[in-house]
């Protein structure tokens, strides 16, 4: 009797041992394992799309190429295609298949390693979203568990859905929507039967079965995927017989973005704004102010531009480096980028040369040197002497001597001729007078952030600035003296469709109506009688600046009309000449002019802005005395702008 006890005692401890080594074993196991309620909580990484201002699609940005879409948009032929080829008894299984796992332990037994997984949809799915991708026997044991975890919890049609969006489908598709778009260049609501057995072949070897990196091992196991959808009576045979012969035609790929450096300018801002995970995983939309049409043709502006300046540059075998041009447009009005060339060609140097370069402006930072001194009381027909003159200069007993471009003077000159001439000493001596720092505080104001050197050379444009923020400040003139800064992005809305993120644009008055446009009267005057005469041939009030650097290392053309700013900038990136005489009227201009020109097309006429107590005289542009009514020849007098209280009599 005793001894019966003992044993039945014996095998009661003993079995007691089991169990709570088999528990502490389970409890080892889950003790890791995720929270299956996070499922709830895991958002897909999807795709954000950057539109243009005419919704055409400039880029796509994801950390994985993925976009969720909803089960019921997925094609049933490719639903019950996965199924077939993946887990046929998906809709009867409880998370596991014990017949497959026994199966599998076979086969890796006589293998000895891991050979088959026997893994269902829902194991994938819990692989995918919660374990490693190892192949130990203690992750297996995992996946089982959290797949009837999920089975508990979840519909099968919600594992699904969340596979389908999931699974990787290779050449870097994540999901059936993004496979669908990488392989087919369709949506997956648009696709065929065959193209849904293709989608549904990949999962068992993504980067193998591939479409885009081997076709014809593709095309094979698309066709035993057909074959098992016939066989199990999914299709017919002559649907089979159809869809097996239809022939794989790859997509060509998309060209890069066609606005480049615009979405690099994009996205550099939203990485700051929103963070980079958010804008390359959330699913965003990001609306823009670009114009595809005038983006391309700023691109098509500057490939000529370039061409014609290298033609004339073969003539000098020193000259071997190839020009850059920049250009971008801004909306005068609401200070949205129209479009952005930063370079020739992007995919030979993504540099932005009109956002990010800083070079000298030369003549082209005249204008807000003038504007300044309009501001400060000075009129059109104010005179500037136009003589030798000497300061100071940096070294000892070596004064700095500033010269005019063409080598002459022209004694006591208007300040509409020598801005419209552009003339340098002028320049020198009216800076001397309004003071340095008065002039960058003023520059400032117009939207120039760039270091301005306090010295007298500032008036030649020898500070560095970038394209940018020198085109924004002369939109001031055509905006009736109102400054806004630069945008690019309308809004930014999640994949709800609500906004996250707009930008708080700022805007402030530069210099008063009548000033601005007594600038832009002075600025018409550089194309109707001074430096950019060839621009004459646009038929819309335009109004601009040249800007030629020491050596023609820098050519630029800044302008605008009554709705649109467009600066131009030509140069060398290693700050090498462009080549003799490579002016802003000749290397920068005619870019300008072909860009407006399209800009322009179709577009109503529009006056600039001329407030009602201001009154045009035609005057001697040598002396700024009036013309006489009766004197009739244009070659005495131009029409100049100007205050009824501030006019020359």
């Amino acid at each position: 009797m005793n001894k019966r006890l003992y044993i039945t005692g014996f095998i009661l401890i003993c079995t007691a041992v089991a169990c709570g080594s088999i528990a502490g074993m389970f409890l080892f196991m889950i003790r890791d394992l995720p929270q299956i309620r996070s499922l709830e909580t895991v958002t897909p990484s999807a795709i954000t799309r950057i539109y243009s201002a005419d919704n055409k699609l400039l880029a796509e940005l994801y950390k994985e190429k993925r976009d969720p879409v909803s089960l019921e948009k997925i094609p049933a032929y490719l639903q019950k295609a996965l199924i077939t080829a993946e887990d046929r008894q998906f809709y009867t299984h409880s998370g596991i298949d014990l017949k497959g796992i026994a199966r599998a332990i076979l086969y890796d037994i006589m293998a000895r390693k891991f050979v088959q997984g026997a893994s269902t949809i829902t194991q994938q799915l819990s692989k995918t979203l919660f374990l490693s991708p190892q192949k130990t026997l203690l992750r297996k044991i995992k996946e089982a568990l959290l797949a009837i975890q999920l089975e508990r919890r979840y519909t099968k049609d919600e594992i699904l859905e969340r596979y389908l969006n999931q699974i990787y489908l290779g050449s870097g598709a994540y999901g059936v929507e993004s496979a669908a778009r990488i392989f087919f260049a369709k949506p997956v609501t648009k696709l065929d039967l065959a193209e849904c057995a293709m989608i549904a072949a990949m999962p068992k070897a993504p980067s193998a079965y591939s479409p885009l990196v081997n076709p014809e091992l593709a095309l094979k196991r698309r066709n035993i995927v057909l074959k098992q959808m016939r066989d199990t009576g999914i299709i017919t045979d002559d649907q089979y017989r159809k869809a097996s012969e239809k022939p794989f035609v790859a997509v060509q790929n998309k060209a890069a973005s066609p606005a480049p450096y615009f979405v690099d300018y994009v996205k550099k801002i939203l990485e700051k704004e929103i963070g980079p995970t958010r804008l390359y995983t959330g699913g965003l939309t990001v609306h823009t102010t670009l114009s595809s049409k005038l983006e391309n043709a700023s691109d098509q502006a500057i490939i000529h531009g370039i061409k014609n300046l290298q033609q004339r540059r073969k003539k000098d075998p020193a000259l071997k480096q190839e020009p850059q041009g920049a250009l971008i447009a801004i909306d005068v009005r609401t200070g949205g980028i129209l479009c952005l060339s930063g370079g020739n060609d992007y995919n030979k140097s993504p540099f932005n040369r009109a956002t990010t370069a800083r070079r000298q402006p030369g003549s082209a930072f005249k204008p807000i040197l003038y504007a300044h001194a309009i501001e400060q009381g000075f009129n059109q027909a104010s005179l500037i002497l136009d003589a030798p003159v000497s300061f100071p200069g940096a070294k000892k007993n070596k004064p700095w001597q500033p010269e005019n471009f063409s080598k002459t003077f022209q004694g006591e000159i208007t300040l509409r001729k020598a801005l419209t001439h552009s003339e340098n000493i002028p320049a020198v001596r009216l800076l001397d007078q309004l003071g340095i720092s008065s002039v960058i505080d003023f520059a400032r104001k117009m939207g120039i952030q760039s270091r301005l050197s306090p010295y007298l050379s500032l008036a030649l444009g020898t500070s560095e600035i970038n394209l940018t923020e020198l085109t924004a400040a002369y939109a001031v003139f055509a905006n009736q003296g109102i400054y806004i800064h630069p945008y690019c992005i309308v809004d930014v809305l999640d994949a709800g469709d609500q906004i996250i993120w707009k930008p708080n644009i700022e805007k402030r008055i530069a210099m008063s109506r009548e000033n601005a446009a007594i600038m832009t009267n002075m600025l018409e005057g550089v194309i109707w009688e001074g430096t950019g005469k060839k621009a004459q041939v646009i038929h819309h009030p335009i109004a601009g600046k040249t800007g030629t650097t020491n050596d023609y290392k820098d050519a630029l053309f800044i302008g605008f009309s009554p709705a649109v700013a467009t600066g131009v900038w030509v140069g060398c990136d290693n700050f090498l000449t462009l080549g003799p005489k490579e002016t802003g009227a000749r290397a920068a201009l005619p870019i300008w002019m072909e860009f407006m020109k399209k800009a322009l097309e179709n577009q109503e006429y529009e006056y600039f802005d001329v407030p009602d107590n201001m009154v045009k005289i035609r005057i001697n542009p040598n002396t700024g005395k009036p013309v006489p009514d009766d004197q009739t020849d244009d070659s005495d007098g131009v029409a100049a702008l100007f205050l009824r209280e501030n006019s020359p009599e």
